[in-house]
């Protein structure tokens, strides 16, 4: 099968704005590959943030996202040997992960990864530029967006979750802090991609938003 005909489904917003958990639904529910663009970026920097590449070394950092030693099985996250699913999601290392993505090198090194996911029957990719940047003729794109504050709690829920200090203070200011810095990049900023559904998410409850995607997927379904 062509790669230009296997159907993508891109999923795009700001940190905590459920999409991971939605996109990851979506594929489950469609038998198609998932592909969680943020989790590269993170991988990135723990290799970076264990292996002491300062973040001004943006050749350095390129040459961490080439060489990233990855793998995805289910919902797990290996680096190597070592599963780190996590790991990752530590506060320092989603902070690093989000000043490294602004940077042109790091996001050129890893397109070419993320463009691999794209396999049969299909592809829900989650991120901040899949439909912009990744998969502009994705035959679906969702934005997914919320309120900082529900975003918020539902950061500091997971981290708690997963036994990672937290407060609503310092998440409010990190979400705020990251949403500039994704949104005023000058590659790949933040935003809807052309022709992207708009969907808040800030009253709804996952399965809520995991019906609609795929309500508009059917539909999208029915006119080709």
């Amino acid at each position: 099968m062509q790669t230009h005909s296997i159907p993508v489904i891109t999923i795009d917003g700001p940190t905590a704005s459920g999409k991971g958990t939605v996109a990851h639904r979506v594929a489950h529910q469609l038998h198609f590959h998932y592909l969680d663009s943020g989790a590269l970026y993170r991988l990135t920097a723990l290799s970076a943030l264990r292996h002491e590449v300062p973040l001004n070394d943006e050749h350095g950092l390129a040459k961490v996202a080439e060489r990233l030693p990855c793998r995805f099985a289910g919902d797990q996250i290996w680096l190597g040997n070592e599963n780190v699913t996590s790991a990752i999601r530590a506060e320092e290392v989603g902070n690093t992960a989000s000043k490294i993505a602004a940077l042109p090198t790091v996001r050129h090194a890893l397109a070419g990864l993320q463009l691999g996911f794209r396999i049969a029957p299909g592809l829900v990719a989650d991120g901040r530029d899949m439909g912009t940047v990744i998969f502009p003729h994705a035959v679906l794109k969702v934005f997914l967006t919320a309120s900082v504050e529900a975003r918020a709690e539902r950061r500091y829920k997971q981290l708690i979750d997963k036994g990672f200090p937290a407060t609503m203070e310092d998440l409010l200011k990190d979400l705020r802090e990251r949403d500039a810095r994704d949104s005023n990049r000058a590659i790949a900023p933040l935003k809807p991609a052309e022709g992207a559904h708009i969907l808040d998410t800030s009253h709804m409850t996952a399965d809520e938003a995991v019906e609609q995607v795929l309500k508009w997927y059917a539909a999208v379904k029915k006119q080709s």
